[in-house]
């Protein structure tokens, strides 16, 4: 299944990784998603990204292996990689864009955001149980 996914992601404490070219970033504690796709099997790819131990190959990678982060919801639609950057551009409304965090295959500011919540999305895409998924 191809489609767009988004990951709802709570960081305990605030951490300042490195993240790939992009250097050092701050991230303060607090609820961030985060927008991806994946254009052959998009539950491999969010099992990957539950996963700690991994290759560290994309900006995301470096976020979800430290130990203060962890994935506390996923949402997805089965669409076209097109809808990724309108997702994107969606959520940029409702909070903080992470500048070039994600974003490097395309023209969006960010495809990670920081904000209080994201229920909004509820009604723009489907809840994947984190059950149905874990790696």
């Amino acid at each position: 299944m191809k489609g767009i996914y988004v990951l709802i992601i709570k960081i305990n404490t605030t951490i300042n990784p490195q993240i790939g070219a992009l250097g050092e970033i701050v991230f303060p504690a607090g609820t961030y998603a985060y927008i991806g796709s994946a254009q052959n099997n998009i539950e491999s790819r969010i099992k990957r990204h539950l996963r700690k131990e991994k290759h560290q190959f994309w900006h995301i990678d470096y976020l979800l292996t430290n130990p203060a982060t962890k994935i506390i919801q996923v949402y997805y639609l089965t669409n076209d990689k097109t809808y990724e950057c309108q997702t994107a551009q969606m959520i940029n409304k409702h909070s903080k864009p992470i500048p070039n965090f994600g974003c490097s295959d395309c023209h969006c500011n960010s495809h990670l955001f920081h904000a209080d919540n994201f229920t909004f999305l509820k009604k723009h895409l489907k809840t994947l149980p984190l059950t149905n998924i874990n790696p």
